[in-house]
């Protein structure tokens, strides 16, 4: 029956595509399954790449509407001086350029939903026409004084804290209110390993399938490569590094080396392996090139976290008491390598684990600060 939504979050999930057995994700689903028969406003959000399409689609499908249209719009791709009109429409000749009268998103979709994609976006001046919809269904084109009305369910999406977008006055606080009726929280990918595998399969059978090619399998210890991996761009990003890996290394059973050479965190600066080797070199010695530029990364690594230290310890000694330093002759000395460790340690403590922003305050790349990571076995 339409409009009939299944209690089981693991068969929602397999009917509408989501992928995800970790403890976040089934509580995600939990929230859809219970949302979804309404026409309560949702605001999903989450960092860019998570995946809130996906959740915009499954409540859309599992909803009332869903043999009705979903209309998506990313505000964030269309030019400030034409949001309004691209939104609510306009008649003819009420700007320049306005050759015939012309129906807005909402209009077209009129009794199904509308996804408004990076709803941070939304400049000021049309927020105000947006929460009129929100309200009442009620608008106006541009170029109308004639009031239309619509029966369009909103769910919005963004990348921002829209909480401190109002602090800051670069968002509404009615809007805000009025769009948070129910706020699904998508966690980014590295807060949910568990999903890794599970994901990493699903896009693997996809691209074996759509580009007729052989997936041979994976290592338990290159899965474990990508379990680690921070994944800045989250699903997104794991989706491009599947679909490259099975298209460049076809047919191979990969191993943690294959997997490496698709991870930001492992790529050498300017390195582009998708590119040919350059005429009048041999692929050895390009590899070799290769394997000179990472030693050279990795030394520019080292040199920061060592300049780091020495200024941790300078800072130290200019702090220390005069009675401190006379007792510091008879003690056993410290090492640079136990300051690096304990350094390291006390950062990912006051950070709480989050590895982007203890590199941030030893002044390292992430990419030196998980080598240390695993050198010191602080995992």
């Amino acid at each position: 029956m339409q409009g009939a939504v299944t209690k089981d979050p693991v068969r929602f999930q397999r009917e509408h595509g989501i992928i995800g057995e970790s403890v976040q994700m089934q509580k995600i689903t939990e929230v859809i399954v219970q949302v979804a028969p309404t026409d309560i406003t949702v605001l999903i959000t989450g960092e860019s790449g998570v995946g809130k399409e996906v959740i915009a689609k499954a409540i859309h499908a599992a909803s009332l509407r869903s043999k009705k249209p979903l209309i998506t719009v990313n505000c964030g791709a269309i030019p400030e001086g034409i949001i309004e009109s691209e939104l609510f429409g306009h008649e003819r000749g009420s700007f320049t350029g306005a050759a015939e009268q012309r129906k807005g998103y909402f209009e077209l979709a009129d009794g199904g939903t509308i996804f408004l994609d990076e709803i941070g976006e939304l400049p000021l001046a049309a927020q105000v026409k947006f929460l009129r919809v929100l309200e009442n269904g009620e608008f106006l084109r541009v170029g109308s004084s004639q009031p239309r009305t619509v029966n369009v369910r909103v769910i919005a999406a963004t990348n921002k804290d829209l909480e401190n977008e109002v602090r800051l006055q670069r968002f509404r606080a009615d809007v805000f209110y009025r769009l948070r009726s129910v706020n699904i929280v998508i966690p980014p990918l590295r807060e949910r390993v568990e999903d890794i595998a599970l994901l990493f399969r699903h896009f693997a059978g996809e691209v074996a399938r759509r580009n007729k090619i052989q997936f041979a399998g994976i290592s338990d210890a290159a899965m474990h490569e990508l379990e680690e991996y921070h994944w800045p761009g989250n699903v997104r990003e794991l989706r491009n590094v599947v679909e490259s890996m099975l298209v460049l290394e076809s047919g191979k059973y990969l191993q943690p080396d294959d997997v490496r050479k698709y991870l930001k965190e492992y790529r050498v600066a300017g390195d582009d392996r998708q590119l040919p080797v350059p005429l009048g070199k041999s692929v050895e010695q390009a590899e070799r090139e290769l394997i000179l530029r990472a030693l050279l990364d990795i030394k520019g690594n080292l040199m920061e976290l060592r300049t780091a230290l020495l200024d941790h310890l300078q800072t130290q000694d200019a702090a220390a008491p005069a009675e401190d330093a006379g007792r510091a002759d008879t003690a056993d000395p410290v090492t640079l390598d136990d300051m690096e460790h304990r350094m390291i340690a006390d950062a990912l403590g006051r950070f709480k684990g989050n590895r982007r922003a203890a590199a941030r305050a030893l002044k390292i790349s992430e990419r030196t600060l998980y080598r240390k990571i695993k050198e010191y076995r602080l995992e």
